[in-house]
């Protein structure tokens, strides 16, 4: 499938979308012009009736006619179903496909961009916006053809009854456009805030519902619900601003229709004083003016629903074009086979405000050793880890694994050998079955289970009431911070990489589910490169070097032994931490 050019001008991109669905787009349009056709015919045919088949009583041929014009219009009911139905079918893919296309897209982005973007604007982007690109999609073309035809056809036969009356009516359509015009960049400015603002609610619903426990943890529940309020306020006053556009947009449309009816009558009975109509004549006219005033309200609808649908569409736009500040090189290598020998050159980083969060970090860990990374929260020891799956990339130096700079691989093949444990484990709202297969898709049930009993929480999920087939809730609520970590576990022994990272992967545990917890990573790391961000200095016991980052920089590196030995750095937080482990001993006793 050809790759879309998302800087295309918005309009010609949201063609694009209808090319998959082309014979559905074209029946629509079938359809609606057929209809249009038949409402053109009524008013005609009643004055042909009128003037010539009634009077020479042609009764034959009148009720012939009339058969002809009730099939048209069961023609026109067919119609109207099949646009009803297949054209909002045809909305509902285009919508459908530019979702997945949005989805795919954020999927790709780079953590830089969610640093950035809260997760209720996203939503926001990708499920309401979208959804009013479902009436555009559909109704625009098809109310914008139908009423071009309906305008058209309607003045020319206006033309043949009466053409300086038919020219009189047709002075009041500029008033309608330069008002349409005028009015188009205040509804599209409004409904652009209105997006914004739907936006920022659903950011507020979605931050509320998730920090639910925190909030009545702390007895915070009024706090969060004037959040929301003072969001919400915001919502309604984009709305009202919204409505009062669109309120005068219809006012002024309104007008212009009743002007035309007036005239209509008004000028139509001062040619009947000169003589040069009749009052079918009128009758004709005055049908066809209704005829054309129909479209002139479809195009203000299709105005409203074209600036609402492109506000939608230009802010989809805009996340299409955000690119992945993390990208494949052209011809990017693929990492095949991966012993797990890991090389830091000269690192620094720093994220786009510019503050260093690494600088001139370098050591050597050979494939099958492990590296402990300890040292003061924030000093950029998750940062270093991420550097090595390419989660950012390096602004200084470079990070080699296995002799390949990172950046010269597919990032799908350099994270397929690199498995990692974070405190924060995310638990998807599924069964316990498919989280543990999250590591390896295409692993058998058997694979699972043998997981499972290697990260020693297969006797629990066999207790559970369903087993592996329980439900664990919203991020894995229904298990306790020793499962998710266990389940987490047994995701990467099904993974099975060369080379680990656990980040953090026990500070937030008691001791005892920490021993049982570290016994499983143990085995984990057992013939893996493992790097390990440690918060309790007693998991580095294994590990055969430890790296002190403080103020950007490793600091010390060598085995643990050797930095006690030093009495530096790593010799002062061991103190620390044994200090603070006798005085809570102390406290127990």
């Amino acid at each position: 499938m050809k790759q879309k050019d998302f800087s295309k001008h918005p309009v010609r991109l949201f063609a694009s979308y209808y090319r998959p669905h082309m014979k559905l787009f074209l029946l629509d349009m079938l359809c609606a012009l057929t209809a249009c056709v038949a409402d053109l015919l009524f008013p005609y045919v009643t004055r042909y009736s009128l003037n010539t088949l009634l009077p020479d009583r042609m009764f034959t041929a009148f009720f012939a006619v009339m058969a002809v014009l009730l099939a048209a219009y069961a023609i026109k009911a067919v119609c109207k179903f099949i646009i009803t139905y297949l054209g909002h079918l045809m909305g509902v893919r285009l919508e459908a496909d530019m979702r997945t296309d949005i989805l795919t897209h954020i999927q790709k982005l780079s953590f830089s961009f969610f640093d950035h973007n809260r997760t209720g604007v996203l939503m926001s982007r990708i499920t309401n916006d979208l959804f009013s690109i479902t009436e555009l999609s559909h109704h625009g073309p098809e109310n914008l053809m139908t009423s071009a035809v309906t305008i058209l056809g309607a003045f020319v036969i206006l033309c043949t009854i009466c053409w300086p009356l038919a020219l009189i009516i047709l002075a009041v359509v500029p008033l309608f456009i330069l008002f349409t015009i005028h009015f188009n960049a205040r509804m599209d400015e409004a409904s652009a805030q209105v997006k914004q603002k739907t936006g920022e609610i659903n950011a507020s619903i979605e931050s509320g519902i998730s920090g639910i426990r925190t909030a009545k943890a702390f007895t915070n529940e009024e706090i969060e619900a004037d959040k929301f309020k003072a969001a919400n306020d915001a919502y309604k006053e984009s709305k009202k601003a919204w409505y009062k556009t669109m309120g005068i947009y219809h006012t002024g449309i309104e007008s212009t229709m009743s002007l035309m009816q007036v005239l209509t009558i008004a000028a139509g009975g001062f040619f009947i004083m000169k003589g040069k109509m009749d009052y079918v004549d009128l009758i004709t006219f005055s049908l066809y003016v209704s005829t054309f005033t129909r479209p002139v309200t479809q195009l203000a609808d299709f105005i409203e629903t074209f600036t609402d649908g492109m506000a939608g569409f230009k802010r989809f736009r805009a996340i299409m074009n955000t690119p992945a500040d993390i990208q494949d090189k052209p011809g990017a290598a693929v990492l095949d086979e991966v012993k797990g020998d890991i090389q830091y050159d000269d690192v620094s980083f720093s994220y786009t405000d510019g503050v260093p969060v690494l600088e001139h970090v370098s050591f050597e860990l050979p494939h099958g050793k492990c590296l402990a990374v300890v040292g003061p929260s924030g000093g950029g020891k998750t940062t270093l880890c991420q550097l090595l799956p390419r989660f950012y990339d390096v602004t200084g130096g470079a990070v080699y694994l296995d002799g390949h700079d990172v950046r010269d691989v597919t990032q799908q093949s350099l994270r397929r050998h690199i498995g990692i444990i974070q405190q924060d484990v995310f638990v998807f709202a599924e069964t316990i079955r498919e989280n543990i297969r999250y590591g390896r898709p295409d692993a058998t049930d058997a694979e699972i289970v043998a997981a499972a009993v290697r990260a020693e929480i297969h006797d629990e999920i066999m207790a559970l009431p369903e087993g592996y087939d329980t439900y664990v809730g919203e991020r894995g609520v229904m298990l306790s911070g020793g499962q998710k970590q266990r389940l987490s576990i047994a995701r990467v022994f099904l993974k099975n990489p060369p080379v680990l990272i656990l980040d953090e992967a026990t500070s937030a545990l008691d001791s005892v589910t920490e021993q049982r917890i570290q016994a499983s990573l143990d085995q984990l790391a057992q013939g893996r490169t493992s790097i390990i961000i440690a918060h309790r200095l007693s998991t580095v016991k294994n590990a055969d070097l430890v790296a002190v980052v403080e103020d950007e920089r490793i600091v010390e590196l060598g085995p643990r032994e050797e930095l006690l030995a030093a009495g530096g750095a790593f010799a002062r937080l061991w103190e620390a931490q044994d200090l603070a482990a006798g005085h809570m001993e102390a406290i127990k006793q």
